[in-house]
């Protein structure tokens, strides 16, 4: 089965179905759900994740969509929110990035949006 994502006129997905699959039955079916729904709809796979597919197959527009996500018309791409006014888009994989690379060590670390570093967790 397919997934298929409902988007809002802002193209935020507010829903994420499971539908049949594309070209079952010769038809449209993002179409067929839009105009049943009067939401624009666009297919989504479960497997892809920043633009890689998990199971090696084909990659399909970036991300997997989640509600409150973007579509975006021009990559073609679900975005997820972005989590810090700071962070980038990564055009490659579509995820957001803090401007600092995370520390690799084996500490764990939040995001400190107000001095733009990462701040160590004490456990």
């Amino acid at each position: 089965m397919a997934h298929y994502a409902f988007l809002n006129q802002s193209n935020i997905v507010t829903e994420v179905i499971v539908g049949k699959n594309e070209g079952e039955e010769g038809i449209n079916l993002e179409q067929q759900y839009s105009l049943f729904r009067g939401q624009l709809c666009k297919r989504t796979s479960f497997n892809t994740i920043g633009g890689i597919h998990q199971l090696g197959g084909t990659p399909f527009r970036k991300n997997y969509a989640g509600i409150g996500y973007t579509y975006d018309e021009d990559r073609d791409a679900f975005i997820p929110p972005k989590p810090f006014n700071s962070w980038i888009l990564n055009e490659t994989n579509c995820f957001w990035e803090a401007p600092v690379a995370y520390p690799q060590d084996d500490n764990k670390y939040t995001w400190n949006e107000s001095t733009l570093t990462w701040d160590i967790v004490e456990v």
